[in-house]
């Protein structure tokens, strides 16, 4: 299939190229370089460099390379920042989606896979999360994905597109060739990694009094080729609707720090700061649907592997990619 990536020079987008290319899928990277890294883009995929903002270029480059099907990464993921300058997420989440799914029903392009998240369920009432559980985001990053959402919902029913939200929960790893490297890296495991590397000074832990067994925040984390692993699986087949997309395990900041001590075996000293504001105690996903309608299952998502493929490409890659 020719597969459309936005955002395809990104953390996510250049693992998924990757696997998509081994996969023999045919693949055109869209981005803007923002945030992505010209070199995290696999040789084999065709590059554009464009912005989602730029309509006529998107229009022009749909009709051009007439993709089957598109999958959705680019757009902005910070929260602090979104709680900073909305206007931005909505411009770039909302907004820049808007013309692209407005690219793709002129070029005549129908199905979307499109990178959503858990964020949009705010703080759940309990835990594993499914996808019944109410989305009620409480912060314009989440919001934006779900708004994006609901659109979706609207373009399939007026249009014939075939959506398909992925809610991703903590993506992390790293494939022999690609990582993790964020010009502002707010991430746990990565910030763990670069102090392990002596780039970092510490680690900060946002509060130790949650509502968990050792009172740090649990998080549920699957590996970056996992994630990959589901987006090829869903163009596979048209099922429209939203998807979490996590382990079903979770793991405290604590545990994860004391594991990234055994695979790096190097001192990684913490500093405890207070709590941030809005900060669900335990983020978990029930992936069941996923697992049943898609047949996904991750493999490569314990702890120890996650780590361990992201200290090897940390190693080889101490300062990230070098655009």
């Amino acid at each position: 299939m020719k597969v459309l990536v936005t955002g395809g020079a990104g953390y996510i987008g250049s693992v998924c190229v990757e696997e998509l290319l081994g996969t023999g899928h045919e693949v055109v990277v869209w981005d803007n370089l923002s945030e992505g890294h010209r070199s995290a883009v696999h040789p084999r995929a065709a590059f554009l460099q464009g912005d989602l903002a730029d309509r006529d270029l998107l229009f022009r480059a749909a009709l051009e390379h007439r993709p089957e099907a598109v999958i959705h990464f680019a757009g902005k993921a910070l929260v602090p920042e979104s709680m900073r300058d909305p206007s931005t997420y909505y411009r770039v989440n909302v907004s820049g989606g808007i013309n692209l799914l407005d690219a793709m029903v002129q070029s005549g392009c129908r199905k979307i896979i499109f990178s959503s998240t858990c964020a949009t369920y705010g703080i759940p009432e309990k835990v594993p999360m499914d996808e019944s559980t109410p989305q009620k985001p409480i912060n314009p990053y989440g919001h934006s994905k779900l708004v994006f959402e609901q659109i979706l919902a609207w373009y399939a029913q007026i249009h014939g597109i075939i959506p398909t939200c992925l809610r991703y929960f903590n993506a992390s790893g790293a494939s022999a060739e690609r990582g993790e490297h964020h010009r502002v890296e707010t991430h746990l495991i990565p910030n763990v990694l670069l102090t392990a590397l002596g780039q970092r000074p510490q680690v900060d832990i946002f509060g130790d009094k949650h509502a968990t067994p050792d009172g740090t925040c649990i998080r549920d984390y699957i590996h970056v080729r996992d994630l990959a692993s589901a987006h090829i699986l869903a163009l596979q087949r048209d099922k429209p609707g939203a998807f979490n997309v996590g382990t079903g395990n979770g793991h405290s900041v604590q545990q994860v720090v004391e594991a990234a001590k055994k695979v790096t075996q190097k001192n990684i000293p913490v500093r405890m700061q207070p709590a941030r504001a809005g900060d669900p105690p335990a983020l978990v996903a029930a992936a069941n649907k996923l697992q049943r309608e898609l047949g996904w299952k991750p493999v490569h998502s314990s702890l120890e592997e996650i780590l361990t493929s992201a200290w090897c490409w940390h190693q080889t890659h101490p300062r990230g990619y070098s655009d």
